[in-house]
């Protein structure tokens, strides 16, 4: 068995791989290989054969990562299925609490009227259809494009324009940002779009609604905290 180990060895093969394939411990195979001294061609060949199980490692881990990524993903979308099954939609009390808690995190605060900025056409979509439900007209509303100096704004303009139902003659203005000539936009990257409509009125009632609920909210956990 030592022969074959040692054999193994001057042939370019790792310890681990030899312990693997003869079952023989590997202090017991250190032992063995004290006195051996490798070629060139032999030390090139180990090398070789642990960038190449080194390369194959890597594979094997960013295999298992995507395999954990696609289960985490699985998951949470089950859940968002289960607990959106358990949402009444046509609840008039929790899409204001939904369009409060969005506007709280995303909406203008210091503008006269609701406004709101975004990349993600599906936040702008919910928006929209929230200023619907507090009663805004498509003719109110009216979007300004945020966009990187490589990109071509009728192309963005249209692609905004279908994303979101709105005409393109109410887009007011395009903003381009010249500090980003010469480095190339990302494929799915289609600018910041701002949508404007909502009324003064709506926007107080809004962020006072929000940050409301958010105390109350704070105040309740702290009881059942306590108690």
């Amino acid at each position: 068995m030592k022969n074959k180990a040692v054999s193994l060895r001057r042939q370019g093969l790792s310890i681990r791989t030899i312990e693997k394939k003869l079952e023989i411990p590997r202090s017991t195979l250190s032992g063995w290989f004290k006195t051996i001294e490798l070629t060139t061609s032999q030390e090139e060949k180990l090398r070789e054969n642990w960038h190449k199980a080194l390369a194959k490692a890597r594979k094997e881990a960013v295999k298992w990562h995507n395999n954990q990524k696609m289960k985490r993903l699985r998951d949470a979308e089950q859940w968002s299925k289960k607990t959106l099954s358990m949402i009444n939609l046509d609840d008039t009390m929790f899409l204001h609490v939904a369009f409060a808690m969005l506007y709280l995190g995303e909406g203008f605060k210091k503008s006269s009227g609701a406004g709101m900025g975004n990349s993600d056409p599906l936040i702008l979509q919910f928006f929209i259809k929230m200023l619907y439900f507090y009663g805004t007209s498509n003719e109110k509303i009216k979007c300004e494009l945020h966009i990187r100096a490589d990109q071509n704004t009728q192309k963005v303009k249209r692609y905004w324009s279908r994303k979101l139902n709105i005409p393109l003659s109410n887009f007011t203005s395009v903003s381009i940002d010249n500090r980003t000539k010469g480095s190339p936009t990302y494929k799915h990257y289609k600018g910041v779009c701002v949508v404007r409509g909502g009324s003064v009125d709506i926007q107080r009632k809004i962020i006072y609604f929000s940050k409301m609920f958010c105390s109350e909210v704070i105040k309740k956990r702290a009881v059942s905290s306590v108690g």
